[in-house]
């Protein structure tokens, strides 16, 4: 899994902040949902515009990042 294809960023959408691709999702609301115990299948469920494949990208992302 490529966690590029699901992760933008652009200083034009959220002040620049990473978003989940192709909506206004913030990682880091993906990511505190995960962190608070919620499953993949939840987050999709509460916001229908995700898949499961990107919501589980994110620690990719974020243990990538913690890696630096």
């Amino acid at each position: 899994m490529n966690w590029r294809d699901h992760i933008t960023i652009d200083p034009d959408i959220c002040h620049g902040k990473a978003c989940i691709a192709g909506t206004r999702i913030m990682v880091s609301v993906i990511l505190d949902k995960l962190a608070a115990g919620l499953s993949p299948d939840e987050i999709v469920s509460s916001y229908p515009s995700l898949n499961r494949e990107a919501v589980q990208a994110q620690p990719f992302l974020l243990s990538r990042h913690e890696s630096r």
